[in-house]
Order: structure tokens, then C-alpha cells, then sequence
């Protein structure tokens, strides 16, 4: 079958463009496949990334078709499969299926494909993504782990760095400072790991800003393109679980906002904004810079009408609290 191939092709600092190859492919052949063939016998100087060809080694990530994915994994057919269900192909039954390609997202382009990963390595580093045994005493002989506490390392432990939810993390579009959903998913791999005695520092820098884990906007896209599994959003969700747990750890707005929400929510089944905003920027009128930065919104909110005078707690707030209880006495349970 014939394929063409859109590579979207770039050199550092200059705009991007789009070169076009046909190509005869098999359905079964990958994606990577067709770059080896383009490469080989048709243009040398295409530039991209790759190694292992069997999806262990992560370096053949890149964009294909809009969404950051392993060259290695995907096959022809697929993807061509799964556009037909996007865009509605049928319609173009006459029409050469086309594939395009781009360089990864969030990393600034050395030459086509190939992009600079120094922020990603680089936030990485900055989770300490190695255990910690600096408060034991050496042992004579190795740091030993039953079964069941290694099988809490297995699925952050498929990670290979391939840089795929990286590419996808909308946080990280708009926040420089943000570590990562890759980063986060190797802290959690630290903190559920029993061999480590570092984990009060690990949550508090975990914790600072919107660097750390609240600055995930829970957007999914992590989780839609791991090609292995990870979920990085789910660590990144037992982090905040395990910060919100622990006494130790500093309040800060993002704690107070998560802790709030669900009080005010068990107590009157929907949010009392006013005692929302007092309680989480204000922290309990101790904060006097965050209760005077509510006050132009408020007093919009007046002008207009809008400020709410009371509170009418929802119907059914028995059954929510209920509900949030029971939740909370499960993940109790799990954290035992």
C-alpha cells in the first residue's frame, strides 16, 4: 500500500516545514520502520532518534499524528485505523492515507525529530530520583524487601524516560518551574519505597509551589500516551494523598485548598465560596496579604450583584458526607 509521509522537519532556530515522502509500506510495519526506509533510500539527511527498535529503550519518541507516541509501537495499520475514527476518512476512500510526523512537545528542536531533552534530565535530577539511606547505619550486607513492598516499585519502575508525557503536559506548556509528570512518577517511586529514610524532605520539596505535584493540572494527557503503563498522574495523585496525610509536611495554600474543598463539600454538600476563599487565601484571617488580595474581586462581586449573602447547604449532603468517609477511611485503611 502506498503511505505518505508528512515530517514536520526543523533546524535550531529557524521555522519549521513540512517535506512530504511516499513511501510503499506494509500495514505491519511500524512507524519507525518508514523513517529507517525514508532515511535509507531516500533522504540521508532526515534526523531522528533510535536504538533499540522494540519498544524498551524509549529513545524513538516523537509526535505522530498529533500525539506523542513510540515510533517502534506504532504500526501503519493502527494508526491509520485510528484516524479513520477521528476524522472520518472514509469519505477520502480514493485518497494516499497520510501519516505526519513532528518532533516531541515542550523541548526546543535541535534538527527534525531530535530534540534537546536537558530540561527533562534535568528536572528529573531534581526529584533525587535515587533511595536515600543516608540516616542507616551500613548494613554487612544488602537492603533486603519482602515481595510485597518490591511490588509497590513495579509500575513506576516501567518507566524508560521515553519523554512522551512530557511532551503532552499542558502544566508544564505554561509553567517553566514545573518538574514533570515523569519526574513526579520516579519522587513517587522514592516515597513508596522502603528502603528510603528521606521521605519528609522528598514531600516538603514535593510540595513547594506549583514546581511540585500541585502544579499538575490533571489534565490525563500523561496517562493517554505512557506506552508503558506508568499512570503518571495516579503517582502524582498518591503524593498529594501521602502530603495531605502527613503532619509533618508545611501548610501552604495547595494543602489548604485540597483540605477545604472536601470539608466544605462533606458539610454542606456543595462549596461555600466565602468561606472558601477566607479559609483557603486567608488562612483563617491569618493571612492578612491574601484577605486584602480578595478584596477587589469581592467587592466586583458586590457591585454585580453576585456576592452570595448566605449559604443553602444542597439536598442529599448526608449521603455526600457519607460517601467522602467512607473514601477517606478506605484510603486510610490502604496507607496501614
Amino acid at each position: 500500500m502506498e503511505v505518505l509521509f508528512k515530517v514536520i522537519r526543523q533546524q535550531q532556530n529557524s521555522s519549521p516545514v513540512v517535506q512530504t515522502y511516499l513511501l510503499e509500506a506494509e500495514p505491519s510495519n511500524t512507524i519507525l520502520d518508514c523513517l529507517n526506509q525514508i532515511k535509507w533510500e531516500q533522504d540521508g539527511t532526515l534526523a531522528f532518534r533510535k536504538n533499540c527498535r522494540n519498544t524498551i529503550c524509549g529513545s524513538c519518541a516523537m509526535r505522530i499524528n498529533g500525539r506523542s507516541a513510540l515510533a517502534c509501537k506504532e504500526n501503519i495499520g493502527a494508526e491509520l485505523a485510528r484516524l479513520q475514527q477521528i476524522t472520518s476518512l472514509q469519505s477520502k476512500v480514493n485518497a494516499i492515507p497520510e501519516i505526519t510526523v513532528a518532533p516531541l512537545g515542550n523541548m526546543p528542536v535541535i534538527k527534525d525529530l531530535v530534540v534537546d531533552m536537558n530540561s527533562f534530565w534535568n528536572n528529573l535530577e531534581a526529584v533525587a530520583p535515587y533511595v536515600s539511606t543516608a540516616a542507616r547505619q551500613v548494613p554487612e550486607r544488602e537492603f533486603l524487601q519482602t515481595p510485597e513492598e518490591r511490588s509497590r516499585l513495579d509500575q513506576t519502575g516501567n518507566c524508560i524516560m521515553c519523554g512522551a508525557c512530557y511532551s503532552e503536559c499542558n502544566a508544564r506548556e505554561v509553567n517553566p518551574d514545573f518538574v514533570g509528570p515523569h519526574a513526579l512518577a520516579k519522587a513517587y517511586r522514592m516515597v513508596a519505597d522502603s528502603r528510603d529514610r528521606d521521605t519528609e524532605n522528598r514531600l516538603a520539596n514535593y510540595n513547594e509551589g506549583t514546581k511540585g505535584v500541585w502544579g499538575c493540572t490533571r489534565c490525563l494527557y500523561c496517562d493517554s500516551v505512557c506506552p508503558m503503563e506508568v499512570a503518571p498522574l495516579e503517582q502524582i495523585t498518591k503524593i498529594k494523598q501521602e502530603i495531605l496525610a502527613n503532619k509533618e509536611v508545611a501548610d501552604t495554600r495547595s494543602i489548604r485548598h485540597r483540605r477545604v474543598l472536601v470539608d466544605l463539600v462533606k458539610e454542606g454538600g456543595w462549596i461555600d465560596e466565602r468561606q472558601f476563599g477566607l479559609q483557603v487565601v486567608g488562612n483563617y484571617f491569618r493571612d492578612l496579604k491574601g484577605l486584602l488580595s480578595l478584596a477587589p474581586l469581592g467587592l466586583r462581586m458586590i457591585l454585580r450583584g453576585k456576592f452570595p449573602l448566605s449559604f443553602q447547604p444542597s439536598e442529599g449532603t448526608q449521603e455526600v458526607r457519607s460517601l467522602i468517609e467512607s473514601v477517606q477511611q478506605e484510603e486510610l485503611g490502604t496507607r496501614d
